[in-house]
Order: structure tokens, then sequence, then C-alpha cells
């Protein structure tokens, strides 16, 4: 995929998911949903400029490729911010590849503020960023590696200040922060190299028998004109998280970013999770099927950058999460 592949989802990942066929990447009905009319709510504290700020941060330190500088930086960045607000943090090493099939270490991280209680809610994105800008118009740029504004630190900059303001204000929630490496270097056709960090740790979670009532993932989710639609797998195995997380979207008046509608079926971090741990998981993603591609005209090209970016987008899908965590579950 980007990291995910709407139109490369496999036989096999189908049928352990209960799928059915993929037919393509647009769903075989749109089902519009309309919203019936509901009081306005009051949204969880959430800063978008703080989340943007941490956006910032990022592309600043370059593409946090595999065996980059960038990446090195880039993961001690993130550890050290939630240590400073408390947070109980887990570094798990594992070995995967990168895009070109080279030996690569990669470092999921995993913190909690409550790392004993049984009711736990997953929180997830992914840190890397592809290595190379294969969608890109310019076929020069196409070997390059991408910044990733969008394509990874938007999703580490709405799951960091969901972090930082559950530390300021505790909601007495059980959340874990899981921030997953290797994502993004898949190859069209090989489902299996995508979501390398994901697999690892549904495979071998951080703690024996880890299991969570929900999870979230995080994945483009601060692009200018982001479109989140219903995710296939989100939909079948997690409808009655999808349907709180759109419904309060659209009391907080973000339904034109949450579209209730079907999207796509997306090999992304999301199933792993479902698929090894059985843990009901939305996938919230930039995909429109009314697009050529579906995704964003930036997705894997050297567009990818600051410009794409709008703190708008994040203070929607930030003040969509927490106010639903906080409420709903």
């Amino acid at each position: 995929m980007k990291l995910l592949k709407p139109f490369l989802c496999s036989v096999l990942t189908l049928a352990l998911l209960g799928l059915g066929a993929c037919g393509g990447s647009r769903a075989q009905s749109q089902e519009q949903t309309e919203s019936q009319p509901s009081p306005e709510r009051k949204a969880a504290p959430f800063s978008a400029d703080s989340a943007y700020s941490y956006v910032v941060a990022q592309v600043q330190m370059g593409p946090r490729t595999p065996r980059s500088e960038a990446h090195t930086r880039c993961a001690r960045w993130i550890e050290d911010k939630l240590r400073s607000w408390g947070y109980t943090v887990t570094l798990q090493r594992f070995e995967g590849k990168d895009y070109y099939g080279k030996a690569a270490e990669g470092t999921n991280i995993i913190a909690t503020l409550q790392p004993e209680a049984k009711d736990r809610l997953l929180l997830m994105a992914h840190w890397d960023t592809r290595q190379v800008a294969d969608q890109d118009a310019s076929s020069s740029a196409q070997s390059q590696p991408i910044l990733g504004a969008d394509d990874g630190a938007s999703g580490v900059a709405v799951l960091l200040e969901l972090a930082r303001q559950e530390a300021l204000q505790p909601s007495g929630k059980a959340l874990d922060f899981v921030f997953f490496d290797l994502e993004d270097g898949g190859r069209g056709g090989d489902d299996d190299s995508w979501c390398l960090g994901a697999q690892h740790w549904a495979k071998q979670p951080h703690r024996a028998g880890y299991t969570a009532r929900y999870g979230i993932l995080l994945d483009m989710v601060g692009a200018q004109g982001a479109r989140f639609y219903w995710e296939t797998a989100s939909k079948q195995f997690a409808r009655p998280l999808l349907s709180a997380l759109w419904q309060t979207a659209a009391q907080l008046g973000w339904g034109g970013y949450f579209v209730q509608a079907d999207g796509s079926a997306m090999t992304d971090d999301h199933i792993p999770v479902i698929r090894e741990l059985g843990i009901p998981s939305v996938d919230i993603i930039n995909y429109d099927p009314t697009r050529p591609t579906g995704f964003g005209s930036h997705w894997h090209t050297q567009q990818d950058d600051l410009n794409i970016i709008s703190i708008e987008t994040l203070r929607a899908v930030g003040e969509t999460v927490a106010t639903t965590l906080r409420d709903e579950l």
C-alpha cells in the first residue's frame, strides 16, 4: 500500500478475515447513511496547533527511512516525548526488510500509563516513511524517499497529542499507544511486504496474552481535503466503534471529513491486529473512492510535505478520536 494497498488485498488475507472477494478498490455498495440531527457536543481536549508542531518536527528530520539518521532520531524523539509525559515505554526491536529487500532493523514504540489494567484501548499509527516516491509524476523523483508529512508524520502527531492530553487530564481509561515501524516499505503484488512492524507486534505483543477491547489506527490524517470513508475490515469487525467515531464526528461538526459511506478494503496495520489478536479495530485513513487512486494526489510523491498539511484536518481527527474515547468507550 502506501501502507494500504486497496488494489492488492490478497485472497489469503480476505479469506482469513472473511471479507469475500476483493473486486477492485471500490466497495460494492456505497450505502450512504443520512445522519439524524443531533445536539452539538463539546469536544474533548485536543490542541491541533500542538499536533501540527509534531508534524513539523518530524518533517524537519528528513525522511524517516530504515537505517537513516532521521529514522534513529525520530525513534528517540517519540520515546523521549512519551517518557516526559510519564508513560511506561517499551521499545520492541525486530528484524525486517526495506523496500529494496535489504535487511533492516525496525523499532515498535509502545507506551502506556496503566499497564496492569485489564480493559484496554489501543491507539496505533506508523512512524516510518517510504523509501521511494513511486507515484510521483516526475520519473527522476520516483527513486527518492518522501518526507511523509501526511503519510507517517500526521498519524504520529495526532497520537502524540492524544497521549499528551491524556497525561494532562487523565480519562481513567487504560490506553496503549503503539507506533509501528517498517510499515511503508512494501511492493505491489506482495501483501506480506507491508506493515512489518504491525505483523511482528501482532504475533509477538510486548506483553504475553495482550488484548484490548478496541483499536483505532490513524493513517494519513492531516491533509487538506481529506476524506475518511468506512474501511471494509473496520466495518466488518468493529462496526460499533466505527459507528461511534463517525457519529461523534458529525455531532462535532466534522461530518464533511468523516463520510458515512463505504470506502475500500485496506492492507494496513490494523489487519494483523485483527487477524492475529482478534482486536476489533478501525482504520481512519484518507481514502476517497471517487478519486483516481483513492488516495490524495500527494500520496507516495514528493508533494507529501508540509504544504499539504491542514491544521483543521488534524483537529477534526484529533477531536473525534479524543471525544469518542472519553465519552463512548
